[in-house]
């Protein structure tokens, strides 16, 4: 959906009129601007609205208010050149890729870990900020709010989860900053240095950091299109003693697969005999079907800890998550919550919940589910049109995990592709064991898949090879 061109006001006319011409040179520095009486006039507009350009100006740091004296031009220095691309190396590790998906340096991104803006904003979400005046079933005090996170919508996830077969006590549900925050609060309770933690492989790379980060012995467990590998696994467990296994159910990141009923039901067995944790990442699962099958329906929160977000489906700047499980780990995990960020934002909590009631959210999923199964498709079908190998997947979602033929080096597609200002996140980044030697491969995010300089770099280079 096109929204038309946005609409400035006054003010930000007048605002990017003043910053254009201050690095156009039109400016000295400390040069005293005209009155604001006299620049309303001279730019046809009230002396209030000129004061808040003003004041716009100085918050940017472009301009300096001197009090009984007036509106100074600041020690302004012109913005370089933009930089060229960034070097492969920032394309190569995850500090790197991670970093690259916020800074966002280059022109087609294939290998970005959420879809474009334009996805979310062109739905609910924008009117929805436009006119942000609906009515709250309660009052904001504007506090820090329950540290458990907004009461009214934690029993709306209640709910929710019961759709999925998932029945959550209270006292088993904790809001929290998105997915990556409910690892950390699990990874903080539950794993000392040294501890063993199996991960999927290839699996979620920011997850690998912070598991280096408690020190925890890393062992990645064969990811395949129905789930984990169940003989790796149990070859695995012959040898190690994990204490918690981290794997995504379903639209798995990276390789797009989904769980099976049997690799589920197998899973759970396997936790059972050996005493392992299983801590289910869920980050999708308002865009897959309610019916598909989840470790903790199967478990009922006994041995697993269900993490899930708004974040993936919504906005990426709108963190807002939650972790399910035993109250008497859910308690400790909200313990630990208090102490390292007091708590989650109510009024984002609040926002999301609004976004459910009214109705809106259910309307912008129904738009989304239908853009991403209809750019799954098609990436899909073009990725496998150039020859390459693509990973089974029986779900749509946001990413497709695609492999090259033996003789592609890695290191040398990114770096051919970042000279074209082309983001790839390569295979090698979501790999726990990057000693090991592995076929080259990348994660490509289905909303660039068919993107034309993508498809023609890809053309061209392995015509390379």
């Amino acid at each position: 959906m096109n929204d038309g061109p946005k609409r400035t006001s006054r003010v930000d006319r007048i605002v990017e009129k003043v910053a254009l011409m201050l690095e156009a040179g039109a400016y000295k520095t400390f040069e005293r601007l005209p009155s604001i009486r006299q620049a309303a006039r001279e730019h046809g507009v009230s002396k209030n609205t000129m004061a808040e350009a003003y004041d716009r100006l100085v918050a940017r740091g472009l301009l300096e208010a001197r009090a009984g004296s007036g509106y100074y031009i600041a020690q302004f220095k012109a913005p370089n050149p933009a930089p060229p691309a960034p070097h492969v190396t920032a394309a190569v590790d995850a500090v790197s890729l991670l970093r690259e998906q916020l800074d966002q340096h280059y022109e087609v991104r294939p290998g970005d870990g959420r879809p474009p803006a334009f996805w979310m904003e062109g739905s609910e979400l924008r009117r929805h900020f436009a006119h942000a005046k609906a009515p709250y079933p309660d009052a904001i005090n504007f506090g820090y709010g329950s540290p458990w996170g907004y009461a009214s919508l934690r029993e709306r996830l209640r709910v929710l989860l019961l759709e999925r077969s998932i029945s959550v006590q209270p006292d088993g549900l904790l809001l929290t900053h998105g997915v990556n925050h409910g690892l950390d609060l699990i990874i903080r309770h539950l794993i000392e240095p040294g501890d063993t933690v199996f991960v999927d492989d290839p699996g979620y790379y920011p997850l690998f950091a912070k598991l280096t980060f408690a020190k925890a012995e890393i062992v990645g467990i064969k990811r395949n299109h129905d789930g984990p590998d169940l003989e790796d696994l149990t070859a695995k467990l012959a040898v190690h003693r994990p204490k918690m296994f981290v794997t995504q159910s379903h639209a798995h990141n990276p390789t797009g697969s989904s769980l099976s009923p049997a690799c589920a039901f197998g899973l759970m067995q396997l936790a059972e005999r050996w005493g392992f944790l299983l801590v289910e990442n869920d980050a999708l699962a308002d865009i897959v079907p309610t019916t598909l099958p989840r470790l903790a329906a199967l478990d009922q929160l006994n041995r697993v800890l269900y993490v899930g977000t708004f974040s993936k489906t919504l906005s990426a700047g709108l963190r807002c998550g939650y972790v399910a499980g035993n109250p008497s780990i859910v308690r400790r995990l909200n313990d630990i919550k208090m102490i390292t960020s007091v708590a989650s934002s109510d009024h984002v909590e609040r926002f999301v919940f609004n976004l459910i009631q009214a109705g809106h959210y259910l309307r912008h999923l129904r738009r989304l589910k239908t853009r991403v199964e209809d750019a799954h498709k098609a990436a899909y079908a073009q990725m496998e049109s150039l020859g390459l190998t693509v990973r089974e997947s029986s779900t749509s979602g946001f990413y497709l995990w695609t492999e090259f033929p033996e003789t592609v080096d890695e290191l040398d597609l990114c770096r051919q592709a970042a000279e074209q200002s082309i983001f790839i996140a390569p295979g090698s980044v979501f790999r726990p064991n990057r000693k090991e030697r592995q076929r080259a491969a990348m994660r490509v995010n289905v909303a660039y898949g068919t993107d034309p300089k993508f498809v023609s770099f890809l053309e061209n280079f392995l015509g390379q090879t």
